[in-house]
């Protein structure tokens, strides 16, 4: 079925409308919910309050943050590379190589973390920047280490709406500033009021939630990403934390692992087929316009059924082909096939995938919005910095 006019999804298997899953999303809907909110073109990007256009010369761009602070980011410039001109670093560890021959001169740091406390971030930020580089901060509207260091260097300072988490603030500031920044199209970006009139994508909403749960009682918890668009590898690491980070509490919850397509036919896939039957699955595969072609003169006879195919199409094939395998073994799965690669169609994913977790969080009983433990490490962690 077409969810929207760039997505064909073909869901796990046929099965009827949830009512309770209905009236579930209906409420989410219509309540005062600040992270639906992020998803309309209602939002109020806090950034618009400062003036863009200064800092639309500098044509390198470091991010410097951790896990929902860039993970929006980086996957909508690897999913959308080819119509950015600039140069995206994103700096989420400990090492920080590929930066350090930039011009620095025309370089601007770009420094987010909703709690303005985050460590890795303040070590990152204390070991690349200092007051005469070009910073921007994105941070929370309190008294924290990064406010307090933007002031100090007299840097521009953005607020981050405290009440949106960093899993799910790709469509906020957090996301759309860096967006703005590479030059794309923002207004592209926010669809729910379109997509809530789409029935077709709200009941393969629906459809789609109700087969993960009843997966879930059958002790399916561990969703496996068959992706076959290099471009969509860190899309799906913002998923993958996503899902994990909300819905893994109370023992409970659904553990996505990516795997890389067709690599992965010839190492994990033998066990996805025949071994344990703990997984449920996403095919994934985006179609591309200008992809590199067979060189006909070069291939040899036995090879005659590749002759005028391009890269795309062999890739879609084996997309296919492992999808038939899969029926024919009766190994649940789901499928995206992305028809358009721009700013409306990762948008409608990330509308998606944002109120299939929250659904899912709501039928588990579980508070999808917090993660409990991994203060536990945070904390923990200062205690072992402390005492060295």
């Amino acid at each position: 079925m077409n969810l929207t006019e760039n997505i064909l999804f073909k869901n796990f298997k046929k099965t009827k409308n949830s009512k309770k899953l209905k009236k579930l999303l209906l409420d989410l809907l219509n309540q005062e919910n600040y992270i639906i909110n992020s998803l309309r073109k209602s939002y109020q990007d806090s950034w618009k309050k400062i003036d863009i256009k200064k800092y639309k010369k500098f044509s390198n761009v470091n991010l410097i943050g951790m896990g929902g602070s860039i993970m929006g980011s980086k996957s909508i410039y690897r999913f959308l590379k080819k119509k950015i001109q600039k140069k995206f670093f994103f700096i989420d560890n400990f090492e920080h190589k590929e930066i350090n021959s930039l011009d620095k001169k025309n370089r601007l740091n770009l420094i987010i973390s909703k709690s303005g406390n985050t460590l890795e971030t303040i070590v990152n930020s204390n070991i690349l920047i200092n007051p005469k580089s070009k910073n921007i901060f994105i941070t929370e509207n309190k008294d924290n280490y990064l406010r307090r260091l933007a002031n100090k260097m007299k840097s521009e300072v953005i607020d981050h709406n405290n009440y949106i988490g960093g899993r799910y603030s790709v469509l906020s500031e957090v996301g759309m500033l860096p967006a703005k920044l590479m030059g794309l199209n923002v207004e592209k970006f926010r669809n729910l009021n379109q997509l809530i009139k789409n029935k077709f994508f709200l009941e393969g909403l629906i459809k789609n939630v109700k087969n993960i749960i009843d997966l879930s009682k059958k002790k399916k918890s561990n969703s496996i990403i068959l992706n076959y668009d290099e471009q969509s590898l860190d899309l799906f690491y913002w998923y993958q934390q996503l899902v994990a980070e909300s819905l893994g509490k109370k023992s409970n919850g659904i553990l996505p692992v990516i795997s890389k397509m067709p690599q992965d036919n010839h190492s994990l896939m033998q066990f996805y087929l025949d071994g344990k039957k703990d997984n449920f699955y996403t095919f994934f595969f985006t179609l591309e316009k200008n992809s590199k072609k067979i060189k006909n003169h070069q291939l040899l006879k036995s090879r005659n059924y590749l002759k005028n195919k391009n890269l795309n199409s062999i890739i879609y094939n084996q997309y296919i082909a492992t999808q038939n395998v899969f029926l024919k073994k009766k190994i649940p799965f789901r499928s995206f096939l992305i028809k358009k690669r721009n700013e409306q169609s990762l948008s409608e994913l990330f509308t998606f995938f944002i109120l299939e977790t929250i659904l899912l969080g709501k039928a588990f009983n579980i508070n999808p919005y917090d993660q409990p433990s991994v203060e536990l490490i945070k904390s923990e962690t200062k205690k072992k910095l402390i005492n060295f």
